[in-house]
């Protein structure tokens, strides 16, 4: 009997069979290469989400902090005192001092300038070097404020020359350091500013090497002081430096402008200062001095500083004034004058005139908060975002523009960032990877670096994979 096969069991039959059974064998691995790629797809869309809409990242670490820190005062240095960071035409200002200077406080720009690189003895502004190492010496709890200061014989007025300024210090009176700073703003003592270095320092050469060492540690290496109170022609300075000190020491001790350099008025010695076998006397030996800032309650906002005068350095002013939020600062040295009431008229129409010129032609603009911080997504890198911070102090002054007030044109500052949509790979703190400009209707008044806040590392070869893969992906939207 014949072998036969049935017409299912040819190879016509068979080979539709066979093709059907392969894909059936290749549907669990088609599947799961589309499972894959929806996988892929949603994680790629994920990440990429993440690099165009980052979280901001965790705050600083004080390391990190300090890090950033030392590299901007290193790579991007600001002197204390400094030019507008815009091109104006110098202003025409009649100043009769030979040496003068005028700054915002709040920014360093030096709004106007005349000679200020001359070196000029500083004379009783002087003093104010001596305050602030008082307040250094306070703040570090060397001292206090209401310690009662012992009065060295140099210090009583009648051992002093007799053109000598004084607050009229004697033996046996009982004075606190708080007093003898009254008697240094107000009086330009310099019976007190001898008894103040004897205190601090025990001697004048000590305390004289820390005023040079303050000096020198704030950068200012033209300004060298041979004693405390200014009496010297050999304390020199220049009023570009003097300017630098002075909004320092505004900035670091601001309750000075209160406490001491506003009082017009001081009544010394009172009761309470005079040895008790003379205290029947009461306060009729008190003498009566006004402070030696004449523009006190003259200039609208005028609020301090320091007056100084010796026939070297003639008529000196530090003068500063404050009309709402806006502060500004001048020194002018060289002043004419014979006489004291000719020197103070010369004062009074130069700090006028420069005075009158910052409020009425400039306005500070200052960031509200903390300043701008920009949040860039990072792939293949160990951060996933990094801030952008500016490289400089944000802060600058704004001109004048006609039809508006200066604080209106510090409101109209309009501030744009031209930044990456997003990094990649290792990123360095301090690294330059944008900028921010600052325009006011239409021009350009200043252009910023923006670096990295912190430092990213690389990530692994699959991190950096991953990373690249979308950092590509996200070019695409």
């Amino acid at each position: 009997m014949e072998n036969y096969t049935p017409d299912y069991f040819n190879d016509e039959y068979l080979e539709p069979q066979k093709k059907k059974n392969f894909h059936i064998q290749f549907l669990p691995v088609i599947a799961l290469f589309f499972l894959f790629l929806t996988v892929f797809t949603i994680c790629l869309g994920l990440s990429v989400h993440k690099l165009i809409n980052p979280k901001a990242p965790a705050e600083l670490s004080d390391s990190q902090t300090k890090e950033l820190d030392e590299i901007l005062s290193k790579n991007y240095f600001e002197p204390i005192v400094k030019p507008l960071p815009y091109k104006t035409i110098p202003a025409n200002l009649l100043v009769n001092a030979e040496s003068a200077i005028l700054i915002d406080q709040d920014t360093g720009n030096v709004l106007y300038e005349k000679n200020a690189d001359m070196e000029i003895p500083p004379a009783s502004m002087t003093k104010l070097v001596e305050m602030y190492v008082v307040y250094e010496a306070v703040r570090n709890g060397e001292v206090s404020l209401d310690d009662v200061v012992p009065l060295p014989p140099q210090s009583w007025a009648k051992n002093l020359p007799s053109d000598a300024s004084i607050m009229f210090l004697g033996e046996g009176q009982k004075v606190t350091l708080r007093e003898l700073l009254l008697g240094l703003a107000i009086a330009s003592g310099n019976d007190a500013s001898i008894a103040v270095a004897y205190y601090i320092c025990k001697d004048m050469d000590s305390f004289v090497e820390r005023m040079n060492k303050v000096m020198k540690d704030l950068g200012l290496m033209k300004t060298h002081f041979v004693e405390s109170s200014g009496y010297s022609e050999k304390n020199i300075t220049t009023a570009r430096e003097f300017a630098s000190f002075c909004r320092i020491y505004l900035r670091d001790f601001p309750e000075a402008i209160d406490d001491y350099h506003s009082q017009k008025v001081l009544m010394y010695p009172l009761e309470k200062n005079l040895p008790l076998d003379q205290r029947e006397k009461g306060d009729s030996e008190a003498v009566i001095q006004y402070n030696t800032n004449k523009l006190l309650g003259i200039l609208d906002g005028c609020d301090g500083l320091k007056t100084g005068f010796i026939y070297e350095s003639g008529y000196n002013l530090a003068l500063t004034a404050q009309r709402g939020r806006r502060r500004f600062l001048s020194i002018t040295m060289k002043g004419p004058g014979i006489g004291s009431v000719q020197g103070n008229k010369y004062r009074i129409l130069d700090g006028t005139e420069l005075m009158e010129f910052a409020f009425g032609k400039f306005a500070s603009y200052i960031p509200e908060g903390e300043g701008h911080s920009f949040v860039v997504g990072c792939s293949g890198s160990s951060e996933k975002s990094i801030r952008l911070v500016p490289a400089e102090d944000e802060k600058f002054s704004v001109p004048f523009i006609a039809g508006t007030s200066p604080e209106d044109a510090a409101a109209k500052i309009h501030v744009t960032a031209n930044i990456p949509n997003y990094l990649y790979g290792r990123i360095e703190c301090g690294q330059e990877l944008g900028t921010i400009t600052y325009s006011l209707e239409g021009k350009n008044l200043r252009v910023i670096p923006l670096v990295a806040d912190r430092k990213s590392q690389r990530q692994n070869i699959f991190g950096r994979l991953w990373g690249k893969i979308t950092y590509r992906a996200a070019g695409l939207f």
